[in-house]
């Protein structure tokens, strides 16, 4: 056993203290030191130094543009209505091919253009007020934003517009709806003094997506949706609607298929549609028998640009390549009115193996989730201003015009790739076949339009509303929550729209109608 001497041992408690006491006076400086250090480097030091504290606006452009490509939305509902496509199955698809108010997917054009491409493009434009050498990004920015909130007013009626996108920037948390008349004056308004105010010889703007900043595109883009916008008035207004064409026409429009508004995607930014069809429901969603026919009925060689049809389906694990047959006199187009029980004996006395051996989109082609995604094209601009002209509210030849319009929509396919091109040859055949006919003006143009809007279901199914062509029936389906219209003429409001802003919601709907699938919006007349 070791002994302490007791000296040493009170020597060692002494210099213990000592320590203690030593410690106890320098903690202090020593925490003092540390909080004096840290607040000198406190905004470095907590400041991510890859995170952006600030984004110009060419880049919330980008995003608006991209953001903008049809999603989910346009298979439940616009597509569908329009008797393009069709699903016979219910649960997340149910929408337009029972005619059911599915408010999980009516919000879908809402959420995306609210909460991302307006976000982007309303705070983009505050964002250059303190830069006012930067005018043509402003009005191309503009020019997105008129197609934007073109596009929602379309699809619900009145919506907020001159308060929204404001939350952050004005603390308009609970937005005013504006009245769609009201929103289409300030949409023409914007449109057409951002073409007046491009001008290529101030900044340049090479940094978005679109046109890589080549201005006079932007001006034919711009002219070309007055035209639309301006046409949307032709049943409500027909004197603005032929002084807006005049004005578009007269200021140039689209004047190829290079000008055509399209997102381009890739394995970063993929094709909504493409993505769904590819994924979870790509057994589910077939073209529809009128579409199918007309293609048929008119020896369409745009059918065997988009169809294809997997001989002798079981289910969707039989729809592989193997199965595939692109022939024109093989495609069968699934008939509405039916769920994926009712069709069963249709399908039987069609001679088809199962409900997945009717038409589908090609997934490999222009359902594919890289394919491209056009909005505005030459096409449609064309057969827009065939309709003006047999108006007489702009010149030109509208029998030219129209053949034209169809050249266009026929060449535009093998911007799809994918061995999806159309000769010359059949292009001036099918031409030659389908002359302007006289008392049939209207019908076959917008009729091609129809055609020429494929997958682009808002603006088919507004036109469509519009014009009343094509002449299509009405989806039979005994479930429909229509009340007295044969055709969806708007989408139901967000019910987060229901609960949280609903004292607004409520004078739109005093102003428009009930919040129902039957209500038309303001430009959509009975006649």
């Amino acid at each position: 056993m070791a002994l302490r001497h007791p000296i040493n041992h009170e020597l060692q408690l002494n210099l213990s203290e000592m320590k203690k006491s030593k410690k106890s006076y320098i903690y202090p400086f020593i925490l003092l030191f540390i909080l004096f250090s840290c607040d000198s480097g406190f905004d470095e030091m907590n400041t991510n130094p890859v995170r952006l504290t600030s984004i110009d606006p060419a880049f919330q452009l980008n995003q608006a543009i991209i953001s903008s490509s049809p999603g989910y939305n346009n298979l439940t509902y616009e597509v569908t209505i329009v008797r393009q496509m069709i699903t016979p199955f219910q649960g997340v698809g149910t929408g337009g091919n029972l005619n059911q108010d599915n408010r999980a997917a009516t919000e879908g054009n809402w959420n995306t253009g609210y909460r991302t491409v307006l976000k982007n493009l309303i705070d983009g434009l505050a964002r250059l007020e303190s830069m006012p050498e930067r005018t043509n990004l402003k009005h191309i920015l503009q020019i997105w934003k008129a197609h934007t909130f073109m596009t929602l007013t379309d699809t619900y009626g009145d919506i907020p517009y001159s308060e929204a996108g404001k939350g952050y920037i004005d603390g308009l948390v609970f937005p005013k709806y504006d009245s769609q008349e009201s929103i289409y004056a300030g949409i023409l308004s914007d449109l057409e003094g951002a073409v007046q105010g491009l001008d290529a010889s101030k900044d340049a703007i090479g940094q978005e997506v679109m046109y890589s900043g080549n201005v006079e595109q932007w001006k034919r883009l711009g002219n070309s949706l007055m035209l639309r916008a301006g046409m949307r008035l032709s049943k409500v207004d027909p004197t603005s609607a032929a002084s807006y064409a005049s004005k578009a026409v007269s200021g140039g429009l689209m004047q190829s298929n290079d000008d055509n508004a399209v997102v381009r995607h890739n394995a970063d930014y993929r094709n909504g549609v493409g993505t769904n069809l590819n994924g979870g429901q790509a057994p589910f969603y077939y073209l529809d028998q009128e579409f199918v026919d007309f293609l048929k009925d008119n020896n369409d060689p745009r059918l065997t640009s988009i169809g294809v049809r997997y001989i002798g389906a079981l289910s969707g694990n039989d729809q592989v390549e193997e199965n595939a047959n692109r022939d024109f006199d093989a495609q069968v187009g699934m008939p509405q009115g039916y769920d994926n029980t009712t069709i069963i004996p249709v399908v039987e006395d069609a001679g088809l193996a199962s409900l997945f051996d009717y038409t589908q989109l090609d997934r490999s082609r222009m359902g594919n989730p890289e394919a491209p995604n056009f909005l505005v094209t030459y096409s449609q601009t064309l057969l827009l201003w065939a309709e003006a002209a047999f108006r007489g509210w702009a010149p030109g030849d509208a029998e030219q015009l129209y053949h034209d319009g169809i050249r266009a929509h026929m060449e535009q396919m093998a911007l799809w790739g994918n061995n999806m091109a159309i000769s010359s040859s059949e292009i001036d055949a099918y031409i030659a076949a389908h002359p302007l006919e006289a008392g049939k003006e209207l019908e076959l143009i917008n009729t091609q339009y129809w055609m020429s809007s494929y997958l682009i279901g808002h603006e088919a199914w507004a036109n469509f509303r519009r014009s009343g062509y094509p002449d299509v029936d009405p989806n039979p389906y005994p479930g429909s929550d229509l009340k007295e219209e044969d055709f969806i003429r708007r989408l139901t409001y967000p019910d987060s729209e229901l609960t949280v802003n609903k004292e607004n919601v409520d004078l739109a709907t005093s102003r428009m109608g009930p919040d129902i699938l039957d209500t038309r919006v303001w430009w959509d007349v009975k006649q």
